[in-house]
């Protein structure tokens, strides 16, 4: 809004300086330092709210069976991923095209998932129900979501001559098409390749939310790991944005796509800034509220500026996590029907409790995923030029 307001007194006063607001470059840095600001100094006085209302989280005990003893975070204060999304959403309503689909779009994601986020946290800590809100409930949330993400990335007109495509890693010009090259969901000239996209919207706005919520198990893990995505998110929508970069790397030009730049680079500063108050020992956890949203907002962003087959790289600790669930919950299940006792393949899951269970600190697990992260981001980035 501020924004628009600044472009409107450019347009008509001719101030000096102000054109230098219609760069995303400008408006993305300004956008970083205003939530950065906010996280800081707002992430103070929730804090001490929280506390003051003993809004604090509860964690099981007991070190054996390679259980972690996690009682020494009892009471430390959750739902600070309220902190993280007011400074994301502030900053970019005063720094971003809020007209434009693209931003309206992900800033509808964030506060739709950060309330069923908000929800679960609310019934967990207030009403002191561990169970929070029902799964069933929480998954009909995210595919709802999922739903209208995959409809509006197809049906807008927006989007409507790339709504089909998306960019294949390490092929320089080629695109995968939803539509099976025009043919198997095609009929009478009319794509139908929606029937291929929305699914897969649904699949990845879901699988990542639950993903990041998986991650958010040690002080920092989850808020590092995403501003570190983030800005790996700040260079893909800034270079789809931009014609003369999409067309030098040979990925998909979308033109309005680099106002997502302003969103991701607010997405990084929050959560970077966020970590003052996460890091290890925490004095406050993002909970769901944070991590669901977080979640969500990344596989959007993804989505599109068409780098959805990139998540798995991209989001390789947030990928390992959630497998690591998968498997552990499968091999359980698999012996019991057979053995009469189900038996683990780590001594716990998530896999961040696998390394905490055999004794390694949680600050150098910490560290260990971040540095992963930064590898598989920077590969993710190295994907546009190998092609």
């Amino acid at each position: 809004m501020l924004y628009h307001l600044l472009q409107h007194l450019e347009a008509c006063c001719h101030p000096p300086g102000f054109q230098m607001i219609e760069f995303i470059t400008v408006r993305a840095t300004l956008a970083a330092i205003t939530a950065l600001l906010i996280t800081l100094l707002f992430g103070r006085r929730m804090i001490r709210w929280l506390i003051q209302n003993q809004i604090g989280e509860t964690v099981r005990t007991g070190h054996s069976s390679g259980v972690v003893d996690h009682s020494h975070k009892a009471g430390t204060p959750t739902m600070g991923g309220v902190i993280i999304l007011v400074a994301i959403i502030v900053s970019t309503l005063l720094w971003g095209a809020v007209t434009e689909v693209y931003v309206w779009l992900i800033l509808v994601v964030t506060l739709w998932m950060g309330t069923i986020g908000f929800a679960d946290d609310y019934i967990k800590v207030v009403r002191a129900d561990k169970a929070g809100i029902a799964p069933r409930v929480k998954l009909i949330g995210q595919v709802t979501l999922g739903l209208l993400v995959g409809s509006v990335l197809y049906f807008h007109a927006e989007f409507e001559h790339v709504r089909d495509m998306t960019d294949l890693p390490f092929v320089r010009n080629w695109q995968l098409d939803y539509a099976f090259l025009n043919g198997m969901f095609t009929q009478a000239g009319v794509s139908l390749g929606f029937i291929v996209f929305i699914p897969v919207a649904v699949f990845v706005v879901t699988a990542t939310s639950n993903a990041v919520n998986l991650t958010d198990g040690l002080d920092g893990l989850a808020a590092g790991t995403t501003a570190i995505v983030a800005l790996g998110l700040v260079a893909l929508t800034y270079v789809s944005g931009n014609s003369v970069l999409a067309d030098y790397l040979g990925i998909t030009y979308l033109e309005d796509a680099g106002e997502l730049t302003v969103y991701t680079a607010a997405l990084a500063a929050a959560c970077l800034a966020f970590l003052w108050f996460n890091g290890h020992p925490a004095t406050v956890f993002m909970g769901d509220t944070g991590a669901l949203a977080l979640g969500a907002a990344i596989s959007t962003l993804a989505l599109m500026v068409k780098k959805e087959l990139l998540l798995p790289l991209l989001c390789f600790v947030f990928f390992v996590e959630t497998v690591s669930v998968i498997i552990q919950k499968t091999w359980f299940k698999h012996t019991r029907r057979k053995t009469g006792q189900g038996r683990r393949v780590l001594l716990m899951a998530p896999l961040h409790h696998h390394f905490e269970a055999k004794g390694i600190h949680e600050v150098k697990i910490v560290l260990r995923f971040w540095i992963l992260t930064v590898l598989t981001v920077l590969a993710t980035l190295l994907t546009l030029r190998i092609q």
